[in-house]
């Protein structure tokens, strides 16, 4: 089927979404060299600063939460496509204002290459900067594995989590040990049932067949070993959860973050009716659902399924998730 998108020339992608991104939040953000966006606060920012790094095409991440309470600069890549490192290298020393950087990277293989040769030029330079991997997909590794694990959205309430410790006034050492502690406790799982298609190229990235879904499968149409027939919405959140569980350890009496990230293509109130059973789920299990999102936080363009993300929680790492932050696509 041919590709049917509202976009101008496929070169030109990047670049204008993030115009279109700054113009409709120019009160929180604007666009600095090499395709960085930056939050309008880090001027005058005091503390621990935070850049992250990815490709555009998974909108609203990565660049859709820069500002005060979450991260201070993006550096955005062509579509699905890691950025270099000697972006990255300016976006650090840009950042640092004299208290140190946190620098969170998805586990993905050009964008750990960026980070590794980023973080060679900065250690050469003698900044201040830490590194956070998040690593959090339970289909393509097992747990003592991560360094395996695929990055997904587990990235976006890291984020929150770290800027909230950085605007408390945490040295970088403690804000990186946080975001690393909630890093380790975390786990995500997605399903899809349609996959995307490149809007550069109108490429599709997975066909997954009429009557069919995939649970496991990744944001460019990776295989998780989970290729089954069709589902009902109640038996596909409970065999999440009960592998989200699994793989943490989350014991009866426990708290947990609990987010259903949709995919792209699939309505508000298919991920609801999915929350509604996961809670239940959990629920059953002597589990407590202490901070959530459903909603839209990063996407593969038109894939067709959902993220399901957990997190051990603690009554620290709540009070950061329920700190204020002001970003285009998260305000508390």
């Amino acid at each position: 089927m041919k590709m049917k998108k509202f976009i101008n020339d496929p070169a030109n992608l990047t670049d204008e979404l993030l115009d279109g991104l700054v113009l409709a939040n120019k009160e929180i953000i604007y666009r600095g060299d090499q395709n960085m966006i930056i939050n309008k606060g880090l001027e005058n920012a005091d503390r621990v600063t935070i850049v992250t790094q990815g490709g555009s095409g998974y909108e609203p991440a990565i660049s859709g939460f820069v500002g005060e309470g979450m991260v201070d600069i993006s550096v955005v890549g062509d579509i699905f496509a890691a950025p270099g490192p000697q972006a990255c290298v300016d976006a650090i020393k840009l950042a640092d204002k004299g208290k140190g950087v946190l620098y969170i990277v998805l586990n993905h293989a050009g964008d750990m290459l960026t980070a590794k040769l980023t973080m060679k030029q900065i250690n050469k330079q003698g900044i201040h900067c830490i590194k956070v991997v998040t690593q959090e997909d339970v289909s393509n590794a097992p747990r003592e594995n991560a360094d395996d694990r695929r990055g997904l959205v587990g990235c976006i309430p890291t984020y929150k989590i770290a800027g909230a410790a950085a605007a408390e006034g945490k040295s970088l050492e403690e804000v990186a040990a946080i975001a690393q502690r909630f890093a380790d406790n975390m786990a995500t799982l997605a399903v899809a049932v349609r996959g995307a298609t490149h809007p550069s190229t109108g490429a599709a990235l997975a066909d997954l067949g009429e009557d069919d879904m995939e649970i496991g499968m990744g944001q460019h149409g990776e295989g998780g070993g989970g290729h089954q027939p069709m589902k009902t919405a109640d038996e596909t959140a409970e065999i999440m959860v009960n592998a989200l569980v699994k793989d943490i350890g989350i014991q009866s009496g426990e708290k947990v973050m609990l987010i259903i990230n949709g995919s792209g293509a699939t309505t508000l109130m298919e991920q609801l009716i999915v929350y509604r059973k996961a809670v239940d789920v959990l629920k059953q299990q002597g589990i407590e659902v202490v901070a959530n999102y459903v909603g839209e936080m990063l996407t593969v363009q038109e894939q067709a399924g959902f993220q399901m993300f957990m997190a051990r929680m603690d009554d620290e790492l709540l009070r950061l998730w329920n700190a204020p932050c002001n970003t285009p696509y998260l305000k508390k």
